[in-house]
């Protein structure tokens, strides 16, 4: 027998969630996202926060206008505004449902503000479905953690709140308040893994053994409690692996090597989520330890994977989005308008300029043809408080700057002369006194953290 759901259930859990300035209802119109709404509509005034509701139209169905129209007149029968996002889905590798996915969390994403939380209506039954999916896809103890009930998103936070929540007991409470909704016929397609899960697999060992759902699902808590404990030793280990230079994180492979390898590959895992980077599989993951770890010092080795790529040099493992195509020699330079910001040409990142007094270049001498360039081969500095002119090449050997770095990094002319490597060093003919105003050009290279808003990949289900 289930637990019944009632609205006054939410409010503690919801009491329990972060504090926010609104809430955002993901509405598909389906039968769990319209109980929430109901509940939520319920509870009115004593919600922490004003209420408001999202439908996202994909478009995939001759029936979406229909459902559309179904969701404005519930949220109009309950005295709520409706906010109606279209998108476009573009099929791709991996299927329409995970496209799909895509783009309606990218809407959510653009429409959550800061300190917002959005609420979908993910239950008990959505997982058990997620445990299952993962364990028959060899996932981790991550991936076997299922859906957190909350995690940040975009600008704020998504929460689920139903979680605890059998999809019976809220079915029962639909038809006890006389609520409707629409049927998506997609979701009764067993050629979809989690359909197949839901209409096949999970009925027949609920003939075998009752209770199932709830005890993957218990399990599936199991599995977050182990997984955060994971995280604190990772965050423990990186503490002590992790080399900072110029912002930018590295790990020491010395200190890595130091580890047992159950612990590097934790902690590889950690550092590369924090990072907002694609998460490597096992093969990659291997490849890390076997192939960069031993490496000579001198090597140079990579592994790759989409979204990521991990690189050593001397005693250093470097992460990064997967960079673009260092400049050819043959470029003209790019002429600078004296913009705060200039973003770079061929995805190269972007050229922050910063005033900082006794640092940079001299204010003054900007008015001068300022142009920026790219590494030839040749160049070289005459560096404040050091006699004479210094390859440049020797200067990135001897501050340990990577050598995919070295093409990439802009270099600011002025009347034709090199005045300033972006974020390392002024040449001594152009840099400012200690008490004059300086210009400093920063370079945001964009190949670090990723940056995208993070989906659990079959952590979502069609009716939400």
């Amino acid at each position: 027998m289930f637990t019944p759901f009632h609205p006054e259930q939410l409010l503690p859990i919801l009491q329990r969630l972060p504090a926010t300035d609104r809430y955002w209802l993901a509405y598909s119109g389906g039968l769990d996202s319209s109980v929430l709404l109901h509940a939520l509509a319920r509870l009115g005034a004593a919600l922490p926060a004003p209420l408001s509701v999202l439908h996202v139209d994909h478009g995939l169905s001759l029936h979406s206008a229909a459902w559309s129209a179904r969701c404005r007149e519930q949220c109009a029968a309950l005295g709520l505004s409706l906010h109606e996002v279209r998108v476009t889905v573009e099929r791709r590798q991996g299927g329409v449902e995970a496209a799909a996915r895509a783009a309606r969390y990218a809407a959510f994403a653009e429409r959550l503000g800061t300190g917002e939380t959005l609420l979908t209506a993910h239950h008990q039954d959505d997982q058990a479905e997620t445990l299952l999916l993962q364990l028959l896809r060899g996932g981790g103890v991550r991936g076997l953690a299922a859906m957190p009930p909350q995690r940040p998103f975009a600008a704020g936070l998504l929460a689920r709140p139903l979680l605890g929540f059998s999809r019976e007991a809220l079915k029962a409470y639909a038809e006890a308040e006389g609520l409707g909704w629409v049927e998506d016929p997609s979701n009764f397609d067993t050629v979809l893994e989690r359909n197949f899960l839901r209409h096949k697999l999970l009925p027949l060992l609920e003939r075998r053994r009752g209770g199932m759902r709830p005890l993957l699902a218990r399990s599936a808590d199991h599995f977050a409690e182990a997984a955060g404990l994971l995280d604190e030793l990772a965050a423990q280990d990186l503490a002590v692996v992790v080399q900072e230079r110029g912002g930018a994180a590295a790990l020491s492979i010395a200190a890595l090597r130091g580890l047992s390898v159950a612990r590097q590959r934790n902690l590889l895992r950690y550092w590369l989520r924090t990072l907002g980077l694609a998460p490597p599989d096992s093969r990659n993951l291997q490849r890390i330890l076997d192939e960069l770890l031993p490496a000579a010092v001198d090597a140079m080795p990579l592994v790759s994977w989409p979204g990521a790529e991990v690189r050593r040099y001397r005693d250093r493992l470097h992460a990064m989005s997967p960079l673009p195509l260092p400049p050819p020699v043959a470029w003209p330079p790019l002429r600078w308008g004296g913009e705060a910001v200039t973003r770079l040409p061929a995805e190269l990142g972007v050229l922050q300029m910063t005033r900082v007094a006794g640092h940079g270049i001299r204010e003054a001498l900007l008015a001068g043809e300022v142009t920026i360039g790219w590494r030839r081969g040749g160049e070289a500095l005459a560096l404040p408080g050091r006699g004479g002119h210094h390859l440049l090449k020797k200067l990135y050997q001897e501050a340990a700057i990577p050598p995919w770095e070295r093409g990439r990094r802009p270099l600011l002319y002025i009347d034709g002369q090199l005045a300033q490597v972006a974020g390392l060093w002024s040449d001594s003919r152009f840099a400012c006194g200690a008490n004059e105003p300086g210009i400093v050009f920063e370079w945001l290279s964009g190949s670090g953290a990723g940056g995208e808003t993070a989906i659990e990949m079959v952590g979502e289900n069609n009716d939400n």
